[in-house]
């Protein structure tokens, strides 16, 4: 939510930062500190690193990192008092979904190795308000599950290019979202098509198509990231992890029926490569 919303542009440019990409770049790394550009392509993978670049480190010589994460939260804040209301925001279930998260999320802080975006959210001190600690709480089992997957990708020999044309042979996004977002010259993208090829995991139709091979090995990453996922909810158990599906599923339904977002998520495949 915190990527799509239009408070998300008022509030980074209220505290300087230039243009949709710094601002998403920027708030979702600042808790890593002033990061480099360097780390913000490793963490998060599948962007040209020139993308990057054209906003980190140049973002923290306009706004500390320290105010990047202020600005982050008032955005949810804002967002959500919007999209879900003042009633919904002091129910009683809300507070209990938000109480739930949070104990997901921090089962899974014993967990850091390997986890670099996972471990610098969990250092971010956690806000007050119910509504605020089940959005952080979503952010820190989002990102646990994300460095799980890049894991995974990594594991399957695929680089952030090739991951991103495996995920769009497998027709959930279209190759033109995925490509406009993650910003991979012709040449790049077209390297990528020929080496899946030459593996057996792409066919050579001129729509790109998974193979049985590599729809078996998208399977495999879905099945790893799924198993490196499971930590926290462990901690929930069964019951547990039933009364926060209960409960989130409504306030999820809700913030998409009310209009919040500016675009739409499902198209913009944003921000990891997942399948």
């Amino acid at each position: 939510m915190v990527y799509f919303v239009p408070e998300a542009a008022e509030c980074y440019a209220g505290i300087g930062l230039r243009g949709a990409q710094m601002g998403y770049f920027a708030s979702r790394s600042a808790a890593m500190g002033s990061a480099s550009a360097e780390s913000v392509i490793a963490t998060f993978y599948n962007f040209n690193p020139d993308l990057v670049r054209r906003s980190i480190p140049q973002a923290w010589t306009l706004a500390s990192p320290a105010a990047v994460l202020e600005a982050r939260l008032d955005v949810v804040d804002r967002a959500l008092r919007r999209g879900l209301g003042e009633e919904a925001l002091g129910s009683p279930g809300l507070a209990e979904a938000a109480g739930l998260a949070r104990r997901a999320a921090a089962g899974a802080i014993g967990d850091l190795g390997g986890r670099p975006l996972f471990a610098a959210h969990a250092s971010v001190a956690w806000p007050d308000a119910p509504h605020l600690v089940l959005w952080h709480a979503q952010t820190l089992l989002r990102e646990y599950r994300g460095d799980g997957h890049i894991a995974a990708l990594l594991m399957a020999g695929l680089d952030p290019v090739e991951a991103l044309v495996s995920h769009a042979a497998a027709g959930e996004v279209a190759v033109g979202v995925l490509r406009a977002t993650r910003a991979w010259p012709d040449a790049e993208w077209a390297g990528a098509v020929d080496r899946l090829r030459g593996r057996g995991l792409l066919t050579d139709a001129e729509e790109m198509e998974l193979t049985g091979a590599g729809q078996a090995l998208r399977q495999q990453i879905e099945q790893q990231t799924d198993a490196a996922a499971v930590r926290p909810y462990e901690v929930l158990g069964e019951q547990g992890c039933a009364r926060l599906r209960e409960l989130g599923r409504p306030l999820s339904q809700a913030v998409i029926a009310s209009g919040l977002f500016e675009v739409d998520p499902a198209r913009s495949a944003e921000p990891d490569e997942r399948p």
